[in-house]
């Protein structure tokens, strides 16, 4: 067993997750932040982290279920710590891993919050004439048509390299999560506003790199640390975007972006195959919270043309 604190073995953790699995800053975060809290109800109960038993883990998480926590935070909580003792066992601090064969509290089946495609039309036209100026307007309506088009995650999105966006590309190579990448194509509305904002950005480069700043390798540069411009930032413009154009900020975050690229495909007969390609998903399992979709499609077929459907319909009854 080694010779150093519960936090300095998070840590190290950590750096593991980063250096051989590509692990995403969120996904760091929320492994810090869930261990952390593992670890505050160990001091408190007098226990070391490493030295918890299958029972210990098992009180942990109903103690969790005491606060009231949701399934998916308990659940995540619990994949935290099963990550977590399969590398203390891989590094030899333990012959076991503790939480492995614990069964978690599994998930709310909830549909995804989406938008109709009226409330989409209404933000891609409020992208289009908000910002301070045409450049800003061009950058909004970029982003817009990109999120819209292809369904990414936001922070695929704001940090996608300028490079990727050369020469007029039908498709864009997005890297995902687990330094994942795949191909997303992108439509002729998508294409135009990509080319449109490509002017504007090389231009206001152009002028900043005679002043003396470097060039960005990014699509949308920002002055922040990141270089890019960052997820709350676009968090805050999407709300301004939805108030611009009439929608219900309460309904509009760049994750109902996404949903609705995806309800939208499958209404329109898209193969639920595909919808997981395009969205980057590892398992199918998580695309199929779109089979809503399907199932009113089909629905819908079976009472359109169906023999027996047609014949017990009134005569007065609408085609």
């Amino acid at each position: 067993m080694p010779d150093i604190s519960d936090r300095r073995m998070i840590a190290t953790f950590l750096d593991a997750q980063a250096a051989e699995l590509g692990a995403s800053e969120n996904t760091l975060m929320a492994y810090g932040r869930d261990l952390a809290d593992v670890v505050d109800w160990t001091e408190s109960k007098g226990h070391a982290l490493l030295d918890l038993s299958r029972n210990e883990i098992e009180a942990y998480l109903i103690h969790c279920e005491a606060q009231g926590l949701a399934k998916s935070t308990r659940a995540r909580r619990l994949s935290a710590l099963k990550q977590f003792f399969r590398f203390a066992f891989e590094e030899g601090w333990r012959s076991d891993n503790p939480a492995l064969l614990i069964k978690g509290p599994g998930r709310d089946k909830r549909l995804p919050k989406t938008l109709d495609i009226e409330d989409v039309d209404r933000l891609l036209d409020a992208a289009r004439h908000t910002g301070r100026n045409e450049a800003d307007r061009l950058r909004n309506t970029c982003l817009m048509e990109l999120l819209y088009a292809t369904g990414m995650r936001v922070s695929e999105l704001v940090s996608l390299p300028v490079s990727a966006a050369r020469g007029d590309p039908r498709m864009l190579l997005v890297l995902g999560k687990g330094s994942k990448e795949r191909m997303v194509p992108l439509s002729p509305d998508a294409r135009t506003a990509l080319a449109d904002w490509l002017k504007a950005r090389d231009a206001a480069e152009d002028a900043a790199e005679t002043k003396g700043h470097p060039p960005s390798r990014f699509l949308f540069p920002s002055h922040g640390k990141s270089g890019y411009l960052t997820r709350h930032r676009f968090y805050a413009l999407i709300k301004e975007l939805a108030v611009a154009g009439g929608v219900s900020p309460a309904k509009v975050t760049p994750h109902t972006l996404r949903h609705a690229f995806a309800t939208h495909l499958l209404a329109n007969g898209a193969d639920l195959r595909a919808i997981q390609t395009l969205l980057g998903h590892a398992d199918i399992a998580t695309t199929e919270i779109y089979t809503h979709v399907l199932d009113e499609r089909l629905r819908d077929l079976v009472l359109d043309h169906h023999p027996l459907s047609e014949q017990r319909k009134a005569p007065d009854d609408p085609a």
